[in-house]
């Protein structure tokens, strides 16, 4: 098993059932969606751990090569190009040893959901779809579309029925609203089940969306 990527890790009060592993954005780090959790609301009952792994600090190519936490190299302000696939590859092995991780530790795949932001959004749909154990949920938040060419040889039948929540701000000038629904119209032609909901924000998270993931959770995990 891959070496694991350090993480925030927020167990809940009673026995663990279930598994979150959620990737931060662009400059962010496993520190930055922690404060999240407790907002969620999330019922005891459903024994969810939290793990929020810190991406490693690389050049980034778009903000002049600055050295800071990132998922994979970004070199352009269009995002539907010249994706740095090595790196985006990279790190979803880094989630595939943390699911690994998680079934070491007696989560079954079918309880453990991938969530993201932005660009760990994009890292948790790349990888949630190749996973080849069914997963029991996506969500993608304020992202877009990866590794687009690949997705149809290597996606797994294992997920073809996973449950994808996706929420995308209509204000975003970071990942324009296009690039989101981009995502969802391309994930529902190839037959996934995605729930799409857009909210006037920006390249953010709002109340609204917070109801949305905790319902979402208590959904594929109930």
């Amino acid at each position: 098993m891959s070496q694991l990527l350090p993480a925030v890790e927020i167990d809940p009060k009673g026995p663990v059932r279930a598994s979150v592993i959620w990737l931060h954005g662009l400059g962010a780090d496993g520190h930055d969606f922690a404060p999240i959790v407790p907002e969620l609301g999330l019922p005891a009952s459903l024994g969810v751990r939290f793990v929020l792994p810190h991406a490693p600090a690389m050049p980034v190519t778009i903000n002049g090569g600055m050295v800071m936490p990132a998922w994979y190299d970004i070199a352009e302000v269009d995002l539907r190009r010249r994706h740095d696939e090595a790196g985006i590859r990279k790190s979803a092995a880094a989630v595939e040893a943390w699911i690994a991780h998680e079934r070491s530790r007696g989560v079954p795949s079918e309880r453990i959901v991938l969530a993201g932001f932005s660009q760990g959004g994009a890292v948790a749909v790349f990888a949630g779809l190749r996973h080849r154990e069914r997963l029991g949920g996506l969500v993608a938040l304020s992202t877009y579309l990866v590794g687009e060419d690949s997705l149809d040889a290597e996606r797994s039948p294992a997920n073809q029925g996973v449950r994808i929540l996706q929420v995308h701000g209509t204000a975003d000038g970071i990942v324009v609203p296009e690039r989101g629904r981009a995502l969802a119209a391309g994930l529902q032609r190839r037959g996934y089940d995605v729930a799409f909901h857009e909210y006037p924000m920006q390249h953010e998270v709002c109340w609204e969306e917070i109801v949305v993931v905790a319902d979402f959770l208590r959904a594929v995990l109930g």
